[in-house]
């Protein structure tokens, strides 16, 4: 007389190399999990002993593209537009050298993210990010100070040139700049506050493509 058997799902009804595999895979998902947590956790945490031993671990994890920042919740939020634009310096197909005119790149962001209701969080933070973390770690003369300096230069020249490349398919970008734009907001009608709203930039050197 045959009797029926019925074999669990998932992970149990595999054959045992599979399931191993599978368990080890999982295994490293919580590691890596825990582990990004972990330098998180230390970065974000009062001065600490663990945290001041193995800053330079933490500080390599974390930056650029986990830092975290808690403008929202400071006394004085931030009071100004700051627009990063870039141009570009390309050889067209037809061999000429063409300089481009400033492109918005937050406006492009700004526009992506308006009627959206679940935007990207590249869209919504990559840009802005990249901008107060290389201004942050530079000097007035653009000079990087230390090697969070040189990171976030690194990580502001990828950025723009993903942007860039893409518009000049038939052509290629020899060199492209940066600058910043920046508005003071204005004062609330109510109030007797005056405030300059004249744009001023801040224009990065030239960088090679």
């Amino acid at each position: 007389m045959d009797t029926d058997q019925s074999t669990g799902g998932g992970i149990a009804a595999l054959p045992l190399p599979h399931r191993i595999a599978a368990a080890l895979a999982l295994g490293a998902v919580a590691v890596a999990a825990c582990l990004h947590l972990s330098l998180v956790f230390l970065h974000v945490a009062p001065p600490n002993t663990v945290g001041q031993r193995h800053k330079a671990t933490v500080d390599a994890w974390i930056y650029p593209e986990f830092e975290q920042n808690w403008k929202l919740f400071a006394p004085n939020p931030l009071q100004q537009n700051i627009a990063v634009q870039v141009r570009a310096q390309v050889r067209t197909a037809d061999g000429k050298r063409v300089t481009t005119g400033w492109r918005d790149l937050s406006a492009e962001d700004g526009a992506a993210i308006r009627g959206n209701p679940f935007p990207s969080h590249v869209q919504q933070n990559e840009l802005r990010r990249a901008w107060d973390f290389f201004t942050g770690s530079h000097d007035d003369e653009n000079r990087p100070q230390g090697e969070r300096g040189r990171l976030s230069e690194e990580y502001l020249r990828r950025i723009a040139l993903l942007r860039v490349e893409p518009r000049f398919p038939g052509g290629h970008v020899l060199r492209f700049q940066l600058r910043s734009a920046t508005t003071a907001l204005p004062p609330p009608a109510w109030s007797e506050e005056k405030t300059d709203t004249e744009t001023y930039y801040r224009e990065l050197p030239w960088w090679t493509a």
